[in-house]
């Protein structure tokens, strides 16, 4: 499953990943209008997952993923066929997140629906983590294509991406759920449960931070490159790569951390050090190469920190009958604030210079680091109505 989930996020950067050097400059795109586009995919997930994921609560989570994983796949070739301003390229990516939708949270719902009872944290957080190698793979294959064969190819290529998981389908095994009374968009019990809406409501602020930073790392990056030269290694592909494939072992980490200590403690911890790791990053935009370099290291470890953490916290805390219905709210919230993030920091970046301002990239590090600070608030609302033993 992990494995099928990697092939499933081949696509899932590669507009983010040549935003900025190639579709803007194409199509003559404002910062915000480039944000707004590459939230068109994470808008598309949030209006799909309510409906896929709950849905996994009355049929085999695997029929849902597949026909996800296939849509996506198609979804992400036909932008590099059909694509031709923002308009059209909007509209194709949200039906690309909209397959995404069915082929990420029900993965998960497949996968803990076939694991032995128990104690399932760890593979819970290798799940979410190996999102993380997914997407660093997505960054690297992406620019090399484009750079050689152009931005279409590099579309074309990345939507084969999800064909490993239509295999993995087909290797697993049929497991249909029992019958489920009710209505099927009844988030009732979600809400009632206000442990599950803590996690959810902190992986919204978790979201919005990742898919800022995801959508202009190669254009702050490029930045850095302009204005203050770096080394041919330190390239915005490498970069790009290094920061989210260090994401896995961050999202493990974090995770242990969080049985250890106290998943709330842990999580907290995690999230006002990445706020203050941003607003130093944005306050020395100018800085040397290799001082932003270890920044944005830094910064690529604790920004997922807190993933693995808040998932495994939600899916512990859902009620094992309403699970599918939690993993909705709990995917609707966080990609609906991934847009928010993505076409936000657009906003902030433009209203400060653009894209080749020191002011512009500072303003969007301010936005990331309020995004992420408002995690913490969320999860100590949670605890206020938990008993003393549930409280970490």
């Amino acid at each position: 499953m992990c494995i099928g989930q990697i092939g499933n996020l081949l696509p899932h950067v590669t507009l983010s990943a040549n935003l900025a050097q190639h579709l803007m400059p194409a199509w003559g795109l404002s910062a915000a209008e480039g944000g707004l586009m590459a939230s068109g995919y994470a808008f598309g997930y949030m209006l799909a997952v309510p409906l896929l994921t709950t849905l996994t609560d009355r049929i085999d989570a695997r029929l849902v993923l597949l026909c996800g994983s296939i849509l996506s796949g198609l979804a992400t070739a036909a932008f590099g066929i059909f694509a031709q301003g923002f308009w059209s390229a909007t509209a194709i990516w949200s039906l690309a997140g909209l397959g995404f939708a069915g082929a990420y949270m029900p993965g998960l719902k497949a996968l803990t629906d076939r694991l032995p009872a128990g104690d399932t944290s760890r593979a819970v957080t290798l799940y979410a983590s190996s999102f993380s190698v997914g997407v660093g793979i997505s960054f690297l294959v992406a620019q090399l294509v484009a750079d050689r064969w152009g931005w279409r190819f590099a579309f074309l290529v990345t939507g084969c991406g999800p064909i490993a998981m239509v295999l993995a389908c087909l290797l697993i095994d049929e497991r249909r759920p029992a019958p489920k009374p009710g209505r099927l968009l009844n988030f009732a019990p979600v809400f009632a449960n206000r442990e599950a809406l803590g996690y959810i409501f902190g992986y919204g602020a978790h979201c919005f931070e990742l898919y800022g930073i995801r959508t202009w790392l190669v254009a702050f990056w490029s930045f850095v490159v302009a204005h203050q030269g770096a080394p041919s290694w330190l390239s915005p592909v490498v970069m790009s790569f290094t920061f989210a494939v260090i994401s896995m072992p961050a999202s493990i980490l974090g995770n242990e951390a969080a049985l250890k200590f106290g998943r709330h403690r842990a999580i907290t911890v995690v999230m006002v050090a990445s706020a203050c790791v941003a607003l130093i990053i944005g306050l020395n935009a100018t800085a040397p190469a290799w001082m932003l370099a270890l920044l944005l290291i830094t910064y690529g470890l604790t920004v997922p920190a807190d993933s693995g953490a808040l998932t495994a916290g939600m899916s512990a805390a859902a009620m094992s009958k309403h699970r599918g219905a939690t993993l909705a709210l709990h995917s609707t919230v966080g990609f609906g604030l991934s847009a928010l993030g993505a076409w936000g920091t657009g906003v902030a970046l433009d209203m400060a210079g653009g894209p080749q301002s020191a002011g512009g990239w500072l303003f969007v590090f301010i936005v990331l680091a309020a995004g992420i600070a408002l995690g913490p608030f969320a999860l100590m609302w949670a605890r206020l109505e938990q008993s003393p033993s549930r409280a970490t």
